[in-house]
């Protein structure tokens, strides 16, 4: 059995379409899971509860933990760390592997210019230290011998889906014949992770044994483009104009006195102002595996979301 904890964001439905190519048994759990494949086994379960996590850990060989929370400083600080624990403990019980989807806040400052899985963990953010804090649980508990596990780490995403952050300011912008919105800068360079490359490479990790006990960084095109470029490549797919509307840091600022989700934005601008680079050379060598190039990726979204 292997159980995805949080199946039913982006990454988990991505996750659920490859898993049969490994398994016959997936079992999906969260609030409200959703079968993907008509084989799935669907557990309600909240992860917040630590009987319903033990519960949905049972049985399992192999668990995803692909959840993610509200995007609120304050519901990560005291959500996060106990989910973790719950998964932790639940896995140690069991004898379960684990497979933490991760993002890159916990790297701050200019080590985002080049990121690989030994750039330190340096959080320049409040939430970039929840982050951290869930790394070092478990690595501590990798280090001691007490579980077998894989962080994964992820640059943010676009794909199909909600709550992405390119798809949210570009394609629905476009969509909506208006002008493509960025923040802070659209001159520096930003790695973005297409969704279906990340949901294979997870199983591929989870279902290899030697990957585990590692940090691995899922893969990324690594011909990263500016704010701009990324825009126009969108554009170019849609067959609309590249004109954007910038949002600098003073007026993300300002804005954010009166819309709470600009001021949770703010302290993560640290992520735009300079160049964003996620490397994922180790897991593309191990695996011989080529990312998505990002026009082969907005070309594949454009078509999918217009039904062409």
């Amino acid at each position: 059995m292997q159980t995805i904890l949080g199946a039913g964001g982006a990454i988990g439905l991505e996750l659920a379409k490859v898993l049969p190519k490994y398994t016959g048994e997936i079992r999906l759990a969260g609030r409200n899971p959703q079968k993907v494949n008509a084989t799935d086994s669907l557990f309600v379960a909240d992860l917040n509860k630590r009987d319903e996590v033990f519960g949905a850990v049972k049985g399992s060989e192999i668990v995803y933990l692909t959840a993610g929370l509200v995007y609120k400083t304050r519901v990560w600080q005291e959500q996060w760390p106990p989910i973790m624990q719950h998964v932790i403990d639940a896995c140690i019980e069991y004898g379960a592997r684990l497979v933490f989807f991760d993002n890159l806040y916990l790297i701050g400052g200019d080590n985002v210019k080049h990121i690989t899985e030994n750039s330190p963990i340096s959080p320049t953010s409040k939430k970039g230290e929840v982050r951290a804090k869930l790394d070092r649980m478990l690595l501590d508990k990798i280090a001691a011998g007490k579980i077998h596990a894989i962080i994964a780490r992820s640059a943010d995403f676009y794909g199909i889906g909600a709550n992405m952050m390119l798809m949210e300011v570009v394609y629905k912008n476009l969509a909506k014949n208006k002008k493509a919105q960025w923040l802070y800068t659209a001159k520096t360079k930003h790695s973005f992770t297409y969704t279906p490359d990340a949901g294979l490479a997870t199983a591929m990790l989870g279902n290899s044994p030697d990957a585990y006990d590692q940090v691995w960084n899922l893969p990324t095109d690594p011909d990263i483009l500016t704010g701009e470029e990324w825009i126009s490549l969108f554009a170019t797919e849609m067959g609309k104009s590249d004109k954007y509307q910038l949002m600098p840091a003073w007026m993300v600022k300002a804005v954010s006195l009166v819309v709470p989700l600009f001021a949770e934005l703010y302290e993560m601008r640290y992520q735009f102002d300079r160049d964003f680079f996620l490397d994922s050379t180790k897991f593309e060598k191990h695996f011989n595996y080529t990312p998505t190039t990002y026009r082969q990726g907005v070309k594949a979204i454009v078509r999918q979301l217009q039904g062409m």
